[in-house]
């Protein structure tokens, strides 16, 4: 397999592994929500009061407009990953921050004790294809080396992305 080749499938692959994930959490999302939020509110109250209402109010309209949305993000970032044959400063960013907060997803499982949105697709597939993206970009020659400063950014830019990806599907819901 040639590197351009193989780059491509770590770039695009990105979008697919990714729509996998979020597959996932539109099955579960807004209803494992509704069902576990006053569990959590009681089991963890120093939580700021916000949180659980914001958590709360997400439905299922909502929800599939910001996976639209962050399908955007990930799209862009995996085109700009195969423009550049996985050099893009963009793309390896987005790829570290979706294997990352594949990490947040298992440690919310085992705060919770249980399955969450999220959590059965990112050791199956979220966290062994940011690995396995990553060995190919590193063989290649074009990984850019990330310590703790990138994984802080890679989880700060999943943040970001999650919270635009809703405000604009806060926005955008009434319209639908």
């Amino acid at each position: 397999m040639t590197t351009s080749r193989s780059n491509s499938l770590a770039t695009y692959g990105l979008f697919l592994a990714w729509a996998v994930h979020d597959a996932e959490e539109l099955a579960l999302g807004p209803r494992w929500l509704r069902e576990n939020v006053p569990l959590l509110r009681e089991r963890f109250p120093g939580v700021p009061e916000t949180v659980w209402k914001a958590a709360e109010s997400v439905d299922e309209r909502e929800f599939a407009l910001a996976v639209g949305v962050m399908a955007a993000f990930v799209g862009a970032a995996s085109v700009a990953g195969a423009r550049t044959g996985g050099r893009s400063a963009f793309y390896q960013g987005a790829l570290n921050g979706f294997g990352l907060h594949g990490l947040v997803h298992l440690a919310q499982a085992a705060v919770v004790r249980g399955v969450t949105p999220g959590s059965v697709t990112s050791p199956l597939v979220v966290v062994p294809f940011t690995l396995w993206a990553r060995g190919r970009l590193r063989r290649a020659g074009v990984l850019r080396p990330s310590g703790a400063g990138g994984v802080v950014a890679g989880l700060g830019v999943a943040a970001a992305a999650t919270v635009v990806a809703h405000a604009v599907a806060r926005r955008l819901a009434p319209c639908f």
